[in-house]
């Protein structure tokens, strides 16, 4: 019997959810298919069976969440193998379990109970139910009788949503350790709801705390006169409507002006390794990542060389990308390698903010909203558009002087906008 095991599909991932299973208990899996997809930190993946042989037990239902290394299935060859053991056998014999609670048998029921170390414990007759192991923590914790639950997994597996309507008014045992995923409890005076973070916005969550606190961010603001800017992309979509060609957006131009910047500040596209290092990466390839606030949560996946793209080809990898980021397929490949990132939130109307940098890079450029405000133009004041964006740098490898000359740079390019498509 092989088991089938939580991969670890990407860099950052520590756990993984089971998002749809292709197999059920008794189908034939040939090496190669698709067995499970799993849910990662950053994208939903498939997963290929590396034997061939037959789906036995599935151990983890959709939806539950368990750590990289945990059994999630039960896959048997055809080689008589002994069943892996997850740890050493006791040297004593182990306390004997208590038993799971049941309905007292009707007269002349052959009804069994069984202990319920396990997933598996009997109601009746040629009858098991099978439970998961956070089914159980969170029986065990409020009291909760498994046998009288019909389960909705795979081969009538009890999971969570089962006994979810159980839960509600039951004060749970203080004496049970309460699992990290238990629900917790309702704050009735705030109107709280308890609402489970995906493993997207955990790790989110995890990697930008790293970051606030291990990074000394300090952060500079421009401004950019973006009148030529935005005039000379409403003259070039003219023309690519014209010959049948998508429109590019600001955010298109502002990436290929990021990219040429970059090229003539090679120090900016840099990181920090650690404390104990005496060097810094300088990156060649300029790889610039773009956030996307998918459904799916916050991602940066990254278009390389984008200093050597066009315009137009800048704009259709970016569809492309988000495209993929909301439909959660992106690939480990198209969300690494970055060397710096983008996030611009002008279009939702925000005129200014800072950002948190996305380790390990060394800066990140956020971006306002492209507005029209009065300015002294050859000593008189017209309306012009204009657009703020400040760079959060590491100040471990990137000084203020750096910085305010890279956004120099970046302004010249974007109020002298011809020469980014020259």
């Amino acid at each position: 019997m092989i088991e089938i095991k939580m991969p670890r599909l990407s860099d950052t991932m520590e756990e993984g959810s089971v998002a749809t299973w292709h197999k059920h208990p008794g189908d034939h899996v040939e090496a190669g298919e698709v067995l499970v997809e799993i849910e990662t930190d950053k994208a939903t993946m498939e997963y290929e069976a590396y034997e061939t042989g037959t789906l036995t037990e599935i151990l983890v239902a959709e939806g539950e969440v368990v750590a990289i290394g945990t059994p999630i299935a039960l896959l048997d060859s055809g080689v008589a193998t002994a069943r892996a053991v997850a740890t050493p056998a006791p040297s004593v014999a182990p306390p004997t379990p208590s038993p799971v609670r049941a309905p007292e048998p009707a007269p002349g029921s052959s009804a069994t109970v069984e202990s319920a170390p396990t997933a598996t414990f009997a109601v009746g007759e040629g009858q098991r139910r099978f439970a998961s192991p956070l089914v159980r923590r969170i029986a065990r914790q409020y009291g909760i009788d498994l046998t009288g639950v019909r389960g909705s997994g795979p081969g009538g597996r009890i999971i969570r949503r089962d006994i979810m309507s159980l839960v509600d008014g039951v004060v749970p045992d203080s004496t049970t350790e309460i699992a990290p995923q238990t629900p917790a409890v309702v704050d009735e005076r705030r109107g709280s709801e308890s609402i489970a973070l995906s493993s997207t916005r955990r790790v989110i969550a995890r990697r930008l705390g790293e970051s606030a606190r291990t990074i000394p961010h300090f952060f500079v603001t421009a401004v950019a006169d973006a009148h030529s800017l935005v005039a000379m992309r409403s003259e070039l979509n003219t023309q690519l409507v014209a010959v049948g060609r998508a429109k590019v957006s600001v955010n298109d131009l502002l990436i290929r002006a990021c990219a040429l910047a970059l090229r003539e500040h090679p120090a900016v596209n840099a990181s920090y390794i650690d404390d104990a290092s005496t060097t810094m990466l300088v990156h060649h390839r300029i790889n610039i990542g773009v956030a996307v606030a998918s459904a799916n949560g916050l991602v940066v996946p990254v278009i390389d060389d984008a200093d050597q793209k066009t315009v137009s080809e800048l704009g259709t990898e970016t569809k492309r990308l988000a495209a993929l980021a909301n439909d959660k397929k992106l690939s480990l490949e198209q969300m690494s390698g970055g060397t710096f990132t983008i996030s611009n939130l002008g279009m939702f109307g925000v005129e200014q903010f800072t950002a948190i940098i996305n380790p390990p890079e060394g800066a990140i450029l956020a971006v306002g909203a492209t507005t029209l405000e009065p300015r002294v133009v050859d000593g008189e004041v017209q309306v012009r558009h204009t657009m703020r964006y400040t760079l959060s740098s590491d100040h471990r490898i990137i000084d203020g002087a750096l910085a305010a000359q890279f956004l120099r740079t970046l302004t010249t390019f974007l109020e002298n906008p011809w020469s980014l498509v020259a």
